[in-house]
C-alpha cells in the first residue's frame, strides 16, 4: 500500500514507521490514524519482523496530539468519538 502520511521502513526484522507530516508537528488527522493502523496490522502479520519503532519526522516535534482541525465540521458525538 502507498502512504499519504507515514513512511515504513524495514530492514534486519525491524519496522521503523515514521508519521511523516512535519508541517503540522505530526498531528494525528483521520488519515494518518488509519495509514498507522493498516501498517501496523501488515507488521503484525509478518512473521520476519520482530520490532516496530514508531517516530516522527521533523525537527520539532514527535506528535503534536490531534489535528483539531478536523473537529471544526464534526457534531459533539462524533468529535468525542473521533477523539
Amino acid at each position: 500500500m502507498t502512504y499519504l502520511n507515514i513512511t515504513v521502513a524495514i530492514a534486519a526484522k525491524v519496522a521503523t514507521v515514521t508519521i511523516n507530516r512535519p508541517e503540522k508537528l505530526n498531528a494525528l488527522n483521520r488519515a494518518t490514524i488509519e495509514e498507522l493502523g493498516h501498517a501496523f496490522a501488515a507488521i503484525k502479520a509478518d512473521p520476519n519482523i520482530r520490532v516496530a519503532v514508531l517516530t516522527g519526522s521533523g525537527a520539532k516535534s514527535f506528535v503534536a496530539g490531534a489535528d483539531i482541525s478536523e473537529f471544526a465540521g464534526l457534531e459533539p458525538a462524533m468529535a468525542r468519538d473521533f477523539s
